[in-house]
């Protein structure tokens, strides 16, 4: 499970990701094409261009973190919005 506190937003980074980066080129990712500080509270996820791959990067106060996973089978619904980045809550990023 993915900590968070109530001031804390979902964003996910609509489209596809490049998912051979890590916790620095997604940072950079967050910083440039989102316009967001990557060291907030908010938690960013990117997902891979099969859907089946997801990584959500977030900074809790004493460093970064970086979740991945990956689906056996299916794919992770994503807004069809082309480039950009949309708001969910907590409860549907579960």
């Amino acid at each position: 499970m993915i900590p968070t506190t109530d001031e804390a937003e979902v964003r996910l980074a609509t489209g596809h990701t490049d998912m051979r980066k890590g916790f620095p080129g997604l940072a950079l990712q967050v910083q440039e094409v989102l316009g967001r500080d990557p060291m907030s509270v908010h938690r960013f996820v990117f997902r891979g261009r099969r859907s089946d791959l997801l990584k959500v990067i977030w900074h809790h106060g004493q460093g970064a973190c970086l979740f991945v996973k990956r689906l056996e089978r299916g794919r992770f619904l994503w807004p069809s919005v082309a480039d950009g980045v949309v708001t969910i809550s907590v409860g549907q990023l579960g």
